[in-house]
């Protein structure tokens, strides 16, 4: 009964942004902003990231089952708001509010597996539960698509309530026997708010350097010595906080850091081929959205295929240590073929190559966070997968901000350079859909879906670049063997978190 209010709860986290991405071209569309595309998405996975930790922590201190109860019902407002946006400026912040319950849905689901099962056991239920992601990736894409095509977009935010209210439900009767937590504790303020300072202003560099601000400019600089004032401040406060929301001690195993860099990149990679990838889709290839999203099920598929086996085989072998330098190549390949996609690609040769995607994040969804929880203690296993899912999750918000940043980029230097025939398509390139392409004449047809493909190489390109440094991290990635006990809470003689790991 726990097992399937948190299968449901995963769907719920993952299925939203599955969901909206078919739907994003009309919905830039209508509400106008092509150049606030990402942040659609970016505002969504800032706010998810900065309350990760945040959930965790409040986990460990007042219960698993009312702080991930609280996230749900804060998710499922947001969802509400969003579908009720009037403009581009709501949406993106209403789909920040939407985040900030979103980040308390994925990490209490893997604390509170964490906390019931013994490592050796727990691939085999991780192994089910990132199974839930491409389920969701599948499922998603079809659901947005069915919605923007015959209903309104609008109802791309709403479906969350059915599913959100079986999840309130369930959770609240099966998580009863959970621990409540101390809660004698005080949360490290401090430490929430310099968190956010110096990820938003991060993410702000890598949104709008190079695109609506020169990277020597006063705002980028700025922004740059805030981020670095933000963050020597915050590692200050988190060395003197008695209850730090990102306590720096986990950092101190080797795997658990290189299971987080790992962690990082496919973040980075996953969010930049599905957010995307609709785009060449529909505006180059012609599809519907329906069918962007059936487009995106051989990636899927291949993901939740290898996620499942690679559990089970954990399980029964107990060896990890191949799996993330596997997964990593084959997300560097798939990103790269990618990368060489023109304007004669054919949807056989992109499903192809999402297979190759597909298998790569397959093997590194959940074997970087059962590494990194292998290397925790019962008192920090809240916090530290809090960090853990936070480190992806940054990855997911510095590649949304910095692919978007390029595909706009890309995409409006191509127009430009098509010369005074591409005036009057880049004059409504902010607000082109899909529909609205097909009824321009065929010359402006051809030059906008080339200026699509070229912003679609250049991200992917630059996401091939940064997953290959990937592939050098996991190979330190040592072979632990995994506990087949649940984790001991820290006692005087335990053995300090990192040693020999």
């Amino acid at each position: 009964m726990t097992m399937s209010g948190l299968v449901i709860a995963m769907l719920l986290a993952m299925l939203d942004n599955m969901i909206v991405a078919p739907a994003l071209p009309t919905i830039v569309g209508e509400l106008g902003g092509l150049n606030h595309l990402a942040w659609v998405t970016t505002g969504y996975v800032l706010a998810s990231t900065v309350a990760t930790p945040i959930w965790g922590k409040l986990g460990d201190l007042y219960g698993r089952r009312i702080t991930f109860v609280t996230a749900v019902a804060l998710f499922l407002v947001g969802s509400v708001l969003c579908g009720m946006s009037q403009d581009m400026a709501q949406l993106i912040g209403f789909r920040a509010l939407q985040g900030l319950g979103a980040g308390g849905l994925m990490v209490g689901v893997l604390s509170i597996i964490g906390e019931m099962i013994p490592p050796r056991d727990r691939s085999k239920y991780q192994g089910v539960m990132m199974a839930a992601m491409p389920v969701a990736m599948i499922g998603g894409p079809l659901v947005g698509g069915f919605i923007t095509d015959n209903l309104s977009w609008r109802w791309a935010f709403y479906v969350n309530l059915p599913l959100g209210v079986i999840t309130l439900v369930l959770c609240w009767i099966t998580l009863a026997k959970l621990p409540k937590g101390t809660g004698k504790a005080v949360i490290d303020w401090w430490g929430t708010a310099l968190l956010t300072v110096w990820i938003t202003a991060l993410v702000l560099i890598t949104s709008w350097g190079g695109t609506q601000y020169d990277w020597s400019s006063p705002q980028i600089l700025g922004l740059a010595a805030l981020a670095v004032a933000a963050f020597v401040a915050f590692v200050i406060v988190q060395r003197r906080a008695a209850e730090p929301i990102m306590p720096l001690r986990v950092f101190k195993s080797r795997n658990f850091s290189l299971a987080g860099a790992v962690a990082f990149i496919s973040g980075f990679a996953m969010f930049g081929a599905i957010g995307f990838l609709p785009q060449f889709q529909q505006f180059v290839q012609g599809a519907s959205a329906t069918n962007s999203g059936l487009l995106l099920m051989p990636m899927m598929i291949a993901a939740m295929i290898i996620s499942l086996a690679g559990g089970a085989l954990i399980g029964r072998t107990g060896h990890y240590k191949s799996w993330p330098i596997i997964g990593t190549i084959l997300v560097t390949a798939g990103l790269a073929l990618f990368a060489t996609m023109d304007l004669d690609t054919t949807t056989t040769m992109t499903a192809l190559y999402m297979v190759i995607l597909g298998a790569g994040m397959g093997a590194l969804m959940q074997t970087s966070t059962l590494i990194a929880q292998n290397s925790l203690d019962l008192r920090d296993m809240g916090a530290g997968t809090g960090v853990s899912t936070f480190l992806r999750s940054m990855g997911s918000s510095l590649g949304v901000s910095l692919l978007g940043a390029v595909y706009t980029s890309q995409l409006a230097d191509s127009l430009a350079g098509a010369g005074p025939a591409a005036q009057s398509v880049a004059a409504s390139a902010t607000s082109m859909t899909p529909q609205a392409l097909r009824a321009l004449p065929e010359a402006a047809q051809h030059l906008f879906q080339q200026a699509v493909t070229d912003g679609i190489t250049a991200l992917f390109t630059w996401g091939a670049a940064v997953t290959a440094v990937g592939i050098v991290v996991a190979f330190f990635i040592r072979q632990v063997p995994l506990r087949s006990a649940a984790p001991p809470a820290a006692s005087p003689d335990a053995e300090p978190v990192g040693a020999g790991r």
